[in-house]
């Protein structure tokens, strides 16, 4: 009887991950074509020195990344009812399209301003001010009117917050301005 004794080693298993490619344009410089890459513009600020300096940097970051996309989507509600409300015929149906709007727009957006931190909600007014043109005040009076206006001004006032809020990229909010740049590049 002729026993053998059978080696079985299992091949380590590579995985082969794609190249990533990417479609090049192509110019004409001096007759040749040339390949040529549009890179996006970085943006580059001076480093953070002190470990509270950088908390607050990180804690603002999180809060713009939080925030902007809210803003934003406020821009392109306003953007909308604008429009839609200059194709009514009357004061009527504005009216009551705009009613219709409020209910919809606290049903489906009072859950997520509840899980907002009061830092966040003052800066969700300075973005929807940045985003806008307009302090978010003046956009509340002209859709829903003065009383709801001064309402809702007197309603953050309890908070320490206003609606009269501006936003100003070269003053105050400079650093507001930057992480938001960043963040809209994809830097952060």
């Amino acid at each position: 009887m002729l026993l053998s004794a059978l080696r079985v080693e299992a091949q380590e298993k590579i995985a082969i991950q794609p190249q990533k490619s990417y479609i090049v344009g192509q110019s004409i410089h001096l007759g040749e074509k040339i390949p040529h890459i549009n890179l996006p513009t970085y943006y580059a600020y001076a480093p953070i020195k002190s470990k509270r300096q950088q908390r607050e940097y990180n804690r603002l970051v999180r809060d713009v990344k939080k925030t902007l996309p809210l803003a934003i989507e406020i821009r392109s509600i306003i953007i909308e009812t604008y429009e839609l409300l200059q194709k009514m015929p009357d004061e009527k149906a504005k009216k009551k399209h705009l009613k219709e709007l409020e209910k919809g727009l606290k049903k489906q957006y009072t859950p997520k301003m509840k899980k907002l931190t009061l830092r966040q909600g003052k800066l969700l007014i300075k973005l929807v001010d940045r985003e806008c043109n307009q302090n978010a005040y003046e956009l509340v009076r002209l859709f829903m009117g003065s009383f709801k206006a001064v309402f809702y001004n007197s309603f953050a006032s309890l908070f320490g917050a206003s609606l009269k809020k501006s936003y100003d990229p070269t003053g105050d909010d400079w650093m507001i301005e930057q992480v938001v740049v960043r963040v809209l590049n994809g830097q952060l």
